[in-house]
């Protein structure tokens, strides 16, 4: 699933093409909002929220996307060819005069008004990439139940919004600490929450391939810390990496 990261960059790029224009073209994929008519709504703007995409239009309207594992906002030139994937994946067509926005294989689409915006992105914590970001209220999130493993514990939207697996590995091996440590058992752990917001923030302008990554898909690789072969295991149903030697806490 996207990192908060990757939901930051395709909501820079969707506000870049499509905010302050109006729609030429719009077409919503789904039953339930197949007659939808957007055509000649202005854009407002295109704003992340953890995980979630919120375009706002014109009107009082809210689009609201999420990508989860597949999902994909691809966005071209007037008289580009589309190709992010066949046409019966394509759930959203947004288009403007100069630039056309695709959402492929988009599993969450709906149409709602502004004002319920809560309604669909109420629950979540603290976004670490966000302007509602609060270090404090994220760790009272995390703490509410000492008991719950780290990774599990970061990965929960309600507690913080913005981490995905990648960051989730990352975060333990900052506070060196394996991902089945009880959190109530990590020495200071508002270590856990500002580890977490600084390797977001080092990595927002590095999307992808470009992301600088110590131990997350690196099996068998040295620990760049201390050399000792990088493992990894499986935690509820997704991959995990962390370093036996320099990570202390229970192992899988």
């Amino acid at each position: 699933m996207p990192e908060g990261d990757t939901v930051l960059h395709t909501a820079q790029r969707l506000h870049a093409a499509l905010a302050g224009q109006p729609l030429t073209r719009a077409e919503l994929r789904v039953p339930r909002f197949a007659t939808a008519d957007l055509t000649g709504l202005t854009v407002l703007e295109v704003v992340p929220r953890g995980k979630h995409l919120l375009t706002r239009l014109e009107g009082g309207l809210t689009l609201h996307s999420h990508l989860r594992m597949d999902g994909a906002w691809k966005v071209y030139g007037r008289d580009e060819r589309w190709r992010g994937g066949p046409a019966y994946q394509i759930r959203a067509v947004l288009a403007t005069a100069e630039r056309t926005a695709i959402g492929y294989r988009l599993p969450v689409l709906e149409l709602l008004r502004t004002r319920d915006e809560e309604r669909v992105v109420g629950h979540l914590g603290p976004d670490l990439l966000g302007p509602d970001w609060d270090p404090a209220t994220a760790l009272r999130n995390l703490l509410a139940d000492p008991a719950r493993p780290l990774g599990p514990a970061l990965l929960d939207q309600r507690n913080l919004a913005g981490i995905g697996n990648v960051f989730k590995s990352e975060t333990c091996f900052a506070v060196r600490a394996t991902p089945w440590l009880p959190i109530g058992q990590l020495p200071s752990p508002e270590r856990l929450v500002t580890a977490a917001k600084r390797l977001l923030e080092a990595n927002r302008d590095r999307p992808g391939a470009a992301r600088r990554l110590s131990v997350y898909g690196r099996g068998g690789r040295p620990c760049p810390r201390c050399g000792a072969p990088v493992r990894t295991a499986d935690q509820e149903g997704r991959p995990t990496y962390w370093c036996p030697s320099c990570q202390s806490g229970p192992l899988c």
